[in-house]
């Protein structure tokens, strides 16, 4: 009761496939959707990794599969290494990227699986500001989610909420849903994350 959504967080490592990434593997990607959906009368929220070679056949692959919606991206991949010890900072050696680093990758990918996908996605990955959070609506986004702004600035999502409201009123629109997928090649609409009703 309360909860709206699963997401599933289709990153992490399966060890029984020896340690292939479920969010790497269309086909591993889709069951995993399928099993969840099967499951629960809830939405279901694919969680794709850009850690592919083509982020797009993964959305298509969980969108086949029954995913209500997509919410991308989730960390990449990175090291740090400690140059007087001579070794990785990190026990597992990687680690996930997150934070203004990882937008422009991460609005990238947003823009390329908003037009060949039909359902909502979520746009998430370094939104600091409003003009950010603007950015990933343009590109195709139907929602926004934010991460690490939220460890600088706690309230932070009022901030961009009444930014993203100040925009709307210098570009005369009445709802936000006007501007998702204005920058796309055929200025594409995605679908609404949830009816107006809710």
């Amino acid at each position: 009761d309360g909860v709206d959504a699963v997401e599933i967080n289709i990153s992490c490592p399966n060890v029984k496939e020896g340690g292939i990434v479920f969010g790497t593997v269309p086909e591993a990607a889709a069951e995993v959707v399928r099993a969840v959906k099967a499951n629960t009368g809830k939405m279901v929220i694919a969680k794709l990794s850009p850690n592919v070679t083509d982020i797009v056949v993964m959305a298509k692959a969980v969108e086949a599969a029954g995913a209500d919606a997509i919410s991308m991206i989730n960390t990449l991949l990175g090291t740090k290494i400690d140059i007087e010890r001579q070794r990785p900072v990190l026990g597992n050696v990687t680690g996930g990227l997150s934070g203004p680093a990882v937008r422009p990758v991460a609005v990238r990918l947003v823009y390329q699986v908003a037009q060949a996908v039909h359902i909502p996605i979520i746009g998430m990955g370094g939104i600091m500001c409003a003009e950010d959070a603007i950015e990933f609506m343009l590109a195709g986004a139907s929602a926004v989610a934010v991460g690490t702004a939220n460890f600088v600035q706690p309230d932070i999502a009022e901030t961009i909420a009444h930014g993203m409201l100040a925009y709307l009123d210098r570009h005369n629109a009445q709802n936000i849903s006007e501007i998702v997928g204005l920058a796309l090649p055929n200025g594409k609409k995605s679908m609404p994350l949830f009816n107006e009703a809710e």
